[in-house]
């Protein structure tokens, strides 16, 4: 009778103690991510900024350094796997609530779409070019252990990607996402992002020695006929099942709210399986759900609070939280840190700004270079496969941390500062 009686109250007490190290970690990055936020936005930042700068300062680099023991027993204590899953869950339902914020309407105009294609494209080339050639030249110094030409891709992979997320957050703070100028950005960085990705799993698979010609095709292929899918079939089903709904009154039932969210994560599970990260498929159920206002509005009334304050904070916080700053020990590596910046930031900044010149002006243009150089988080995703599989060093990884720290911190008050100079509103800072 012991001990069978012994198995189930071994595994309560492990999944109780589970669940009270999970809800510690909760507490805290919840709470830290809300009053980081606050100070941000009094600053005039992004509620973003203050999240990330918050999970680099509860982790190794200062509550680690100060407070080990408190440190390790509170995020060290049971494994990371649920906050892991939960900070993803929370990047699916902050990608369609992305998708579903903007106005993608605006790309019904020829010389919209034509904007965002050319700046897509310029912010993905001149930014690769650059980034393979100055990581080609500078491997032998800061990751000499590394595979050169590798070493070279994967930071020219980093000198590409704009953060989707981050970007996104940030146009929803400053509540601009209905813009002509916005919904362009966004749309130049899904497009631009999307590559990316595709990118960075054939460098990867090149990188392991693994790449298969015909399989990575098949996977581009396959992605194509999905979107098409999402288009042409799926969003005609969807907005009738929503039309359906009574959303008069600004409410959304709970029939339609699982509805959606289930179709949100059989999406994201699809890009996911197709070789794309699952956050694109959130993406898209938003875009094609974008002109349904009343749908907009019984979402953002009914989820849009809980996801900003409980879900995003855990994807922000956790994601700096696990991300070690260390490694630049010298004035020469600071010397080179600051070339790494400035050339990320030229080559984003120019591309995104010429591409657009052709056709807007000079303010405007401006609003989207600063727009495609924000790189945030979706940055350190990259620079971690690339850490992770040994092709740059320690020392390179925090350079481009920095990089995506500095890029992301400078986006708000730049905004703030041109987008009334173009004649859009900005909320003042709270």
């Amino acid at each position: 009778m012991s001990v069978t009686g012994a198995v189930p109250t071994m595994a309560t007490h492990r999944s109780e103690t589970l669940l009270f190290f999970t809800l510690l970690e909760l507490a805290i990055i919840v709470g830290g991510a809300r009053l980081a936020a606050v100070l941000a936005r009094r600053i005039g930042q992004s509620a973003v900024v203050g999240e990330i700068i918050a999970g680099i300062l509860l982790g190794p680099l200062l509550l680690g350094w100060i407070a080990p023991k408190a440190f390790n027993f509170i995020f060290l204590s049971a494994p990371p796997e649920p906050l892991q899953t939960l900070s993803g869950v929370a990047l699916v339902l902050l990608m369609f609530q992305i998708g579903l914020e903007f106005d993608f309407s605006h790309l019904a105009v020829r010389g919209n779409r034509a904007i965002a294609l050319r700046v897509g494209a310029a912010c993905l080339v001149v930014p690769f070019a650059i980034g393979l050639a100055f990581g080609y030249y500078s491997a032998p110094i800061l990751s000499a252990q590394a595979n050169r030409f590798d070493s070279a891709l994967f930071v020219a992979t980093a000198f590409s990607i704009t953060a989707l997320p981050v970007l996104g957050r940030i146009m929803l703070d400053l509540q601009i996402t209905r813009t002509q100028l916005a919904v362009i950005a966004i749309s130049a960085a899904a497009l631009n992002d999307i590559v990316g990705w595709l990118l960075l799993a054939l460098i990867t698979a090149l990188s392991v020695a693994s790449f298969d010609g015909v399989h990575y095709g098949l996977r581009i292929l396959l992605l194509g006929v999905y979107i098409l899918l999402c288009f042409f079939w799926l969003r005609p089903l969807l907005k009738m099942v929503v039309r359906r709904a009574n959303l008069a009154d600004g409410r959304m039932s709970r029939t339609l709210f699982g509805f959606l969210l289930v179709m949100v994560f059989i999406s994201a599970m699809m890009t996911y399986a197709l070789g794309i990260f699952a956050v694109f498929g959130a993406f898209m159920m938003g875009v094609i759900l974008f002109d349904e206002p009343q749908l907009v509005r019984a979402w953002r009334g009914r989820v849009g609070d809980f996801v900003s304050v409980f879900f995003l904070p855990i994807y922000f916080t956790y994601t700096g939280l696990r991300t070690s700053v260390e490694g630049l020990a010298s004035p020469q590596l600071w010397g080179w840190c600051g070339i790494t910046i400035a050339l990320a930031t030229i080559g984003k900044f120019g591309a995104a700004y010429f591409g657009a010149r052709r056709t807007l002006d000079h303010t405007s243009s401006t609003i989207l270079g600063f727009m495609m150089n924000t790189r945030g988080l979706m940055e350190l995703v990259v620079i971690n496969v690339g850490l992770d599989l040994g092709v740059i060093s320690q020392q390179m990884f925090t350079i481009l941390v920095l990089l995506a720290l500095v890029s992301t911190v400078i986006t708000t008050p730049a905004l703030r500062f041109y987008l009334p100079r173009a004649g859009i509103f900005v909320p003042a800072r709270r």
